[in-house]
């Protein structure tokens, strides 16, 4: 598929919506605005960038109707053929094993693994930890300057550590695991090990030997660059744990080693992504529109519209792929089957034909259709854990005055919303 011209007024080019270095000042939406009117289905070259070798190009969704129609049409639009990120798997049998990942299936498979864990994600499953999520979240904060990323990442960190049994003194390993995947095109996470081999418990220390040296190009996402994570999960189910953990459940569910596999890695990292982005981007998201924070402060009552509203305005995940399984038209572009398609939830949140004056951030807006959890099958399973600690954190913040003590630092990411820093100065309101 040859590059249409992608030239754009002010020398912008939807190339860039493909270049990690893009985002790390802001995500580009005015270039996303553009595109949603002359080109809402625009294909977008894949060229080389560092170690990354040239890939063959896809094609970038950016309205919301047409958004959603992808996601919800797996007959269509494959999250199993090629995957769900844009970068190809390095090898056949690279392709393989991501396959086995429930996010990169298409039902009846995908259901399946679905239901083996759904259970522990129910809204009553989620309301019988509410209040230790809460309590755990009031026990972040203390006065004084913090770096509000380290601060946010705790909680998540926590809750799947005990949702999936993981002994306290491992949780860090579970904190390394997310921050290599989730910043894995940003230098100062894609190597990232910061737990202390001392502190762990046997087992942690058994995943960190596992560990290998990789080199240059290597996928930090794949199998070997997460052989310690791997390690970890299958020695984990082997230690016998109180109660019904997530990883006793999926002990009892029957799963191959790859299925079992990719379900840790997707329990360890997607169940933190989206926190450790979204919390962060919600907080800076109030600071810079002071007269919204203002205004919760003011209603409390906002909580819940406020939180779909962060959600919205900074969506955690970018946007995700899929492969189109026929030749078909989508928004008058001819798609081949084989294409990429990859659909973009930060263009998508941002569609004016379903949020009026989409730049603006409304804690009250409503209805709030955003697609930050994704649609369709693949709706987000830890949706209503994920809101759970967007309260628990939101609500306890209500009590302190909050101010940025410097500047925040975005991680490079064309895939993650992420902020690497956000310096604050935190005290008690009285």
């Amino acid at each position: 598929m040859a590059a249409m011209n992608d030239g754009h007024p002010a020398g912008r080019s939807a190339v860039e919506l493909f270049t990690p270095s893009t985002y790390d000042t802001a995500v580009p939406y005015d270039l996303f605005a553009r595109l949603r009117v002359e080109s809402p289905v625009h294909w977008i070259p894949e060229p080389s960038i560092g170690p990354w070798r040239e890939g063959p190009g896809f094609w970038a969704v950016f309205r919301h109707a047409d958004v959603k129609h992808v996601l919800r049409t797996p007959a269509d639009f494959s999250s199993h053929l090629g995957a769900t990120q844009i970068r190809d798997p390095d090898t056949p049998a690279d392709l393989r094993f991501v396959q086995a990942q429930m996010l990169n299936m298409d039902p009846p498979d995908h259901s399946r693994l679905r239901r083996i864990v759904a259970a522990a994600f129910t809204p009553r499953a989620v309301r019988a930890l509410e209040r230790t999520i809460a309590e755990r979240a009031a026990a972040l904060f203390e006065a004084g300057e913090c770096d509000f990323v380290e601060v946010a990442a705790d909680l998540p960190v926590w809750t799947l550590a005990h949702v999936m049994g993981v002994p306290a003194q491992d949780r860090r390993l579970l904190y390394d695991w997310a921050s290599r995947v989730i910043g894995y095109q940003d230098d100062d996470y894609a190597g990232l090990s910061t737990a202390d081999v001392e502190s762990l418990t046997p087992i942690g220390r058994l995943a960190l030997a596992a560990r290998r040296e990789l080199g240059p190009g290597v996928n930090p996402r794949s199998r070997a660059a997460l052989a310690d994570m791997f390690a970890y999960a299958h020695a984990l189910a082997r230690t016998p744990v109180d109660g019904e953990s997530v990883m006793a459940v999926m002990r009892k569910g029957g799963l191959t080693e790859e299925e079992f596999e990719n379900m840790f890695f997707l329990f360890a990292v997607a169940g933190n992504e989206t926190l450790r982005n979204g919390i962060p981007g919600g907080l800076l998201s109030l600071l810079q529109h002071p007269a919204e924070l203002a205004r919760l402060r003011a209603d409390p009552s906002l909580l819940g519209s406020a939180i779909e509203e962060m959600l919205r305005f900074w969506p955690p995940v970018m946007h995700f792929r899929r492969t189109a399984t026929r030749d078909l038209t989508l928004a008058g572009r001819p798609i081949r089957a084989g294409d990429k398609v990859v659909v973009y939830h930060a263009s998508a949140n941002r569609d004016p034909s379903v949020f009026p004056a989409p730049d603006r951030f409304d804690l009250a807006r409503e209805p709030n259709d955003h697609v930050s959890f994704g649609f369709g099958p693949h709706f987000c399973l830890g949706a209503h854990l994920a809101r759970a600690q967007f309260r628990s954190v939101f609500r306890e913040l209500l009590s302190w005055d909050v101010e940025l003590a410097g500047s925040p630092r975005r991680l490079t990411s064309n895939f993650q919303n992420g902020l690497k820093h956000l310096p604050v100065r935190l005290r008690r309101r009285s």
